[in-house]
């Protein structure tokens, strides 16, 4: 095992890492390298293996780099000419693009959308024109706002799956239209590691019901945003959704 014949292993969380290595009886010294020292940590994890040491990098789960820690690392070593090499461990984004049932040969990685809702939004906005099957990590908290605004944004057809826990005991993998998985887990409690694919968009031959997500859009968003959202998704002009959407708020005073 590499860990096993490392000088030092750096690590997210010593407390982490340290019960897990404890349990293969791997005790070898640890450094913290998480988000808030990295940069600074970096240089001396390069000093030390420029010395002569070996320097293993892990993750408290998942793969390191891949919306994880580890990306100064690996480029101050690019940099100082320093050799690395990746083991490939665990990635729950290509398990659940694997096991979605999704299109695989074209897909895009964002990783975690935006907390705050308006950058959410532009963040949508700005992958609606994407042909691939999207992938993005989300929190239990956040899960039933962003496939909301993924569905306000994007409109409800696209194929969606959400996956949980994934090589865990209670793994679960959810299918159905944004619509339907949007209206579910509005309401559901969600635990554990979320993975959310987004099929393409449907097919553009197909009639698209623009003005219901129209009405939808409005009901949570400003008139604005509300028309910057359906014009992005549908390729309608955005001066013809915005005299309906005018229409509409007024039928509603």
């Amino acid at each position: 095992m590499t860990l096993a014949h490392v000088d030092k292993i750096a690590c997210e969380d010593t407390r982490v890492s340290g019960g897990m290595l404890s349990k293969y009886g791997i005790k070898k010294p640890l450094v913290a390298c998480h988000d808030h020292n990295e940069k600074d940590i970096s240089a001396t994890l390069i000093n030390d293996i420029k010395a002569g040491q070996r320097v293993a990098y892990i993750s408290d789960a998942g793969m390191p780099l891949i919306s994880d820690p580890g990306f100064r690392l690996v480029s101050g070593c690019r940099a100082a000419d320093v050799p690395v090499t990746i083991l490939p461990g665990a990635n729950a984004a290509l398990t659940a693009l694997a096991g979605s049932g999704l299109p695989t040969d074209h897909f895009h990685f964002h990783g975690f959308l935006p907390a705050k809702a308006e950058a959410r939004r532009k963040a949508l906005q700005d992958l609606a024109a994407e042909t691939g099957t999207l992938l993005f990590y989300e929190s239990p908290q956040r899960l039933g706002d962003s496939l909301a605004a993924m569905e306000s944004v994007w409109g409800g057809g696209r194929d969606v799956v959400v996956a949980r826990e994934l090589t865990k005991l209670f793994e679960e993998y959810r299918a159905g239209t944004l619509s339907d998985l949007a209206a579910h887990y509005a309401a559901a409690e969600v635990k554990g590691e979320v993975v959310v694919c987004v099929g393409p968009p449907q097919d553009t031959n197909v009639t698209v019901d623009w003005e219901a997500i129209l009405v939808k859009a409005l009901r949570h968003s400003t008139l604005r945003d509300a028309v910057t959202a359906v014009s992005t998704a549908t390729g309608i002009k955005k001066s013809i959704v915005y005299a309906r959407a005018l229409e509409l708020t007024a039928d509603d005073q």
